[in-house]
């Protein structure tokens, strides 16, 4: 779901400075949640403004540029391998427990992807 823009944010907390209703009544008003009301109002009070706060980056990379030069020479050594054999060669060489759809994240972002001959036709 994308950020509530900064004007409707303006907008709630300036409502409820100027008195123009509760939180509640507020929430009701402009069609959004309590608490989001009361997080807003709450921020204004710290911070001095409604703007949200930046984003806080995410779970760190399990590769790093040379662990994705890897994949990618290990997808290249061996088009046909399994996502799981895959995993298991970047754990013996790198120390690192990847999940299969990690994997296949990775190799989509190198633009590897292959397809597997599958043995049940």
């Amino acid at each position: 779901m994308a950020a509530y823009s900064n004007d409707l944010r303006q907008r709630v907390v300036g409502a409820y400075i100027a008195g123009e209703g509760s939180q509640r009544q507020l929430a009701q008003r402009f069609k959004i949640s309590p608490t989001t009301v009361l997080s807003w109002i709450k921020r204004f009070r710290q911070t001095g403004t409604v703007d949200p706060a930046p984003h806080a980056g995410g779970a760190p990379a399990k590769l790093d540029t040379q662990g994705l030069a890897l994949l990618e020479r290990l997808i290249k050594e061996q088009p046909d391998a399994t996502l799981a054999e895959l995993a298991n060669r970047l754990e013996a060489q790198l120390g690192v427990r990847l999940h299969e759809s990690t994997v296949w994240r990775y190799s989509k972002r190198l633009k590897q992807t292959y397809k597997k001959n599958d043995a049940r036709q």
